[in-house]
């Protein structure tokens, strides 16, 4: 289609008015204040609590039963008088009439099994066992249990600035995770008689009171984690004699509980770049043969965290290596038993190392002297300085990809959460985004520069669209409470460290946005930021306006969905009669031709006309397609009237593509387009998602190109989670989808298992 263009050109636009996705967010976050600012930094009157713990524990290995004392000191910096106190008894999750048991959904459809019955029926005596809450000096305090939660009523309230010391003593059977579930508890080995204990939530712990709802007292209900204030914890551990024991914090009494050679390891490992192994597999397995009626007590020591967790097992293997991060050595471990082995051995320390490094770049520089990784059976839970993580070979010592990839990314995981939210310490039991879909982005990163083309399972934007296109009925907003969210892992993790991503690669570009997340960090480490500041800390460290991102992905369930619904395709009218009427006759020779004509010049020998000269008059003797003196003429007058550049423009052979999108899925998005031209070069044009400001659901660009236009592409490099590809490009084309007429049987071994195989064939 040819256009014309004249000096003065007439614009028409049509104007939309709906501007809800680009409304800014003021109505959804709340008002700043002298607690928390408009910029996302602690104000100038912020606080936050403050709770040490002095903690005795015995662990007893017979009965399987942990049993504590411990001495909590609650500073209240509030401004606020406190009439009472609030305490998590997380354990409670595991009392017969606990909400978490109550509240499950069930169908008869479920129990399949004789198993599933038993599984049902299965009767633990879970949940704290509290003996006594006393003053230091040994008088019975008031408190209440509330399910998962214990008020303490003081004898006079707290004031600002003032603290308060009291005592609680208690015990409770350790849940067997294989038949009980939970994020902590015992494994048992039947082969060797053992147990490995990953122990945590088993203490009673104050709860967060701050600026923004009072008292964090939600209900435990599973999947809501924990939201606690920092403090310091002096935590003596009394287990069995020949038991390893790895805890938050650094080891006081090296001297009474290690050997001469295994300090001497320690001290080895202290300097050392790689894992040194400060207990051997012999020694593991030699050591897991005996037994003991004797005890020792290890002592730890941790400053400024907000909470304790701690592993023990006869079976540990044990080593370590060092870490320089921001001029400081970190001791990077691994505790792990021989059914880890040989991943564990291989890989969990240096995996621990890497994410230190990696994490301190990207968020804040690890300040804690220690970071342990434990193996345990079950998948992945993480604490100050320790965290339990999954990932077993098989027993004969081989292992498939998934599983290696698996303990790989989860030992990422988990000790990043050391800074998610040990460190920038947000509230689990709301907003399980914040510390996991944080970490997952960072994750991504990690996983990333740990190996090229590393299989990530989250992060990349087209991995998420599945998921954003599916049902909406089970699908909730990422700003929703963490009891309350449809698919956990898609919502909580996925889906935010999608969002990231995209913001650090479309939207705000890497530089931008490192700084803003970094400033974030920074601005947060050892405090509680809400949702709020972590929004406006992006924004006001970037300049970019990022309310309507937010909307979209944090607060709705649409999805995004970019059709390129059609191309128009407009040359300019040079207006010199020679070029375009050899064009116009050009473009009938090369047009489709109707078949009855096609047949007719074989069929029809000659028409009447041919037969008869006198039949064609003066327009059948015309010569439409040739340029005669008065065109010439027009022209040459014309040119007088244009200046040079006008005429330059005229024949510059400039391509014009129309190009109309419309918002099917409706997350306004930025359309990046790929163009193709004819001699094979392509153009990226990237446009910003505030295209849609006027009109939300249709809007058209004109590209003016040089060249033609071969095809067109958009979101060509899958950042922006389209989720249908198949109306993303001119002319259309349709994403083919692979099928197998014959579903193969799963090989039941893995790689390696059928390479030994061919190696026995071999021989």
């Amino acid at each position: 289609m040819k256009i014309f263009l004249s000096s003065s050109l007439l614009v028409l636009s049509s104007i939309g008015f709906g501007q809800t996705k680009f409304a800014q967010l003021d109505i959804e976050l709340p008002t700043p204040n002298e607690f928390r600012t408009a910029a996302g930094a602690p104000g100038n009157h912020y606080y936050q609590q403050k709770a040490d713990y002095k903690i005795d524990l015995v662990l007893d290995d017979e009965k399987q039963i942990i049993r504590g004392e411990e001495i909590i000191t609650y500073t209240n910096n509030s401004p606020d008088k406190l009439e009472y106190l609030w305490l998590q008894l997380d354990q409670n999750i595991y009392a017969q009439n606990s909400d978490s048991k109550l509240i499950e959904v069930e169908k008869m459809e479920d129990f399949k099994s004789i198993n599933d019955v038993k599984r049902k029926l299965f009767y633990y005596d879970g949940g704290f066992k509290i003996e006594y809450v006393q003053s230091t000096n040994g008088q019975n305090l008031k408190y209440f249990i509330n399910k998962t939660m214990m008020r303490i009523d003081p004898p006079q309230a707290l004031g600002p600035n003032q603290s308060i010391s009291f005592k609680i003593k208690w015990w409770y059977n350790v849940n067997d995770r294989d038949k009980v579930g939970g994020r902590s508890g015992l494994e048992y080995f039947q082969k060797d008689k053992n147990y490995l204990y990953t122990i945590a939530q088993f203490f009673p712990r104050m709860c967060v009171y701050n600026d923004v709802e009072g008292w964090q007292n939600k209900q435990f209900l599973g999947k809501g984690e924990f939201t606690l204030p920092f403090g310091d914890y002096n935590v003596s551990i009394t287990v069995p004699a020949d038991h390893i024991v790895g805890a938050t914090g650094e080891l006081q009494n090296a001297s009474s509980v290690l050997t001469a050679e295994q300090k001497s390891r320690m001290k080895t490992a202290s300097t050392s770049d790689k894992p040194v192994l400060i207990v051997t597999q012999a020694e593991a397995e030699e050591n897991e043969k005996e037994g003991t009626s004797k005890t020792k007590t290890w002592i730890f020591k941790a400053i400024n965290v907000r909470d304790f967790a701690f592993a023990s097992s006869r079976k540990f293997m044990w080593d370590a290596q060092s870490v320089k991060i921001g001029g400081k050595s970190i001791l990077a471990m691994s505790y792990y038993p021989k059914e880890g082995n040989p991943l564990w051995e291989r890989y969990s320390t240096k995996l621990v190392a890497h994410t230190l490094k990696t994490y301190s770049k990207y968020t804040v520089d690890y300040p804690y002297p220690v970071a342990i990784s434990v193996h345990s059976k079950q998948i992945g839970m993480e604490y100050p300085m320790i965290c339990f993580n999954g990932g077993r070979p098989e027993e004969d010592g081989t292992y498939s990809e998934e599983t290696k990839y698996g303990m790989w990314g989860v030992i990422i995981h988990e000790v990043g959460h050391n800074f998610f939210p040990m460190i920038i310490n947000s509230d689990e039991r709301q907003w399980s985004w914040m510390d996991e879909g944080l970490n997952t982005f960072v994750q991504y990163l990690t996983e990333q520069e740990w190996e090229r083309g590393y299989p990530s399972r989250r992060g990349p934007a087209y991995m998420i669209a599945d998921y954003m296109r599916g049902n909406p009925k089970f699908i909730s907003p990422i700003m929703t409470n963490s009891e309350s969210i449809y698919q956990f892992g898609n919502n909580a993790y996925g889906k935010p460290a999608t969002a990231l991503n995209i913001l650090r690669e479309t939207i705000m570009g890497r530089e931008l946005f490192d700084y803003a997340f970094k400033i974030y960090c920074e601005r947060w480490k050892f405090k509680h930021p809400t949702p709020a500041d972590f929004f406006r800390t992006m924004e006001d460290a970037s300049a970019v306006d990022l309310d309507w991102f937010w909307r979209g992905w944090f607060y709705s369930t649409e999805f995004v969905d970019i059709s390129l619904d059609d191309v128009n395709h407009f040359e300019l009218n040079t207006q010199d009669p020679t070029v375009e009427k050899q064009i116009n006759k050009e473009k009938i020779a090369q047009k489709d031709q109707f078949i009855g004509d096609t047949r007719n010049k074989a069929s029809i020998e000659k028409t009447v006309n041919e037969l008869d000269p006198t039949i064609d008059d003066f327009y059948a003797k015309r010569k439409i397609y040739e340029a005669d003196a008065l065109d010439k003429k027009q022209y040459d007058e014309l040119k007088q009237k244009l200046s040079a550049e006008d005429l330059k423009l005229l024949n510059s052979g400039k391509e014009f593509y129309e190009l109309k999108f419309s918002n099917k899925g409706g997350l306004v998005s930025p359309v990046i387009i790929q163009v193709t031209f004819e001699d094979g070069k392509t153009d990226v044009i990237r446009i910003p998602a505030e295209i849609w400001r006027m009109d939300e659901t249709q809007v058209s660009k004109v590209l003016i190109l040089d060249q033609k236009v071969k095809s067109i592409r958009i979101d060509p490099f899958l950042e922006t989670a389209d989720c249908d590809l198949d109306n993303n490009s001119w002319p259309a084309t349709v994403q083919p989808t692979r099928f197998q007429l014959f579903q193969q049987q799963k090989d039941k071994e893995n790689p390696m298992q059928r390479q030994k195989r061919l190696e026995e064939l071999g021989k």
